[in-house]
């Protein structure tokens, strides 16, 4: 357990249990973008008798009280992201993997400007394949 995961928890309005702490150390560390299935299978390995009702409740509990945001980046395929700050998704189509990329570099315009809409956040999600960076010599 750690230190943090408790803080989080209790900043959050979340009552700490076992099993909640089990899930936060997990998903709020990882760098991937897992699925509720995913989470389960990896705290269960640590944490057996961990159910995947309580697992989904959990996740939703975190996401409703801010901690995790949840993210349907493909029909039909929900996933958990712990970073709360601005930032934009890759998909790679390949592998299926879900990369950050930073809020900075994209530049999208005239949000503000679309009639009709009040937009109170917005994000893009590109899909590709990841290529080789090549150094330079």
């Amino acid at each position: 357990m750690k230190r943090e995961t408790l803080q989080a928890l209790t900043e959050h309005g979340i009552q700490p249990s076992a099993q909640r702490v089990a899930v936060a150390d997990y998903v709020l560390y990882t760098t991937d973008h897992p699925s509720a299935d995913q989470v389960w299978a990896a705290v269960k390995r640590g944490f057996p008798m961990l159910s995947r009702a309580t697992v989904y409740n959990t996740l939703n509990l975190f996401t409703k009280k801010g901690l995790l945001r949840e993210l349907v980046l493909a029909e039909g395929k929900v996933v958990f992201d712990p970073k709360l700050e601005a930032h934009h998704h890759f998909v790679d189509e390949d592998s299926g993997e879900i990369l950050d990329v930073p809020w900075s570099a994209l530049d999208v315009h005239r949000v503000d400007s679309l009639n009709g809409f009040d937009v109170r956040e917005y994000q893009v999600v590109m899909r590709g394949r990841k290529t080789r960076v090549q150094k330079r010599s």
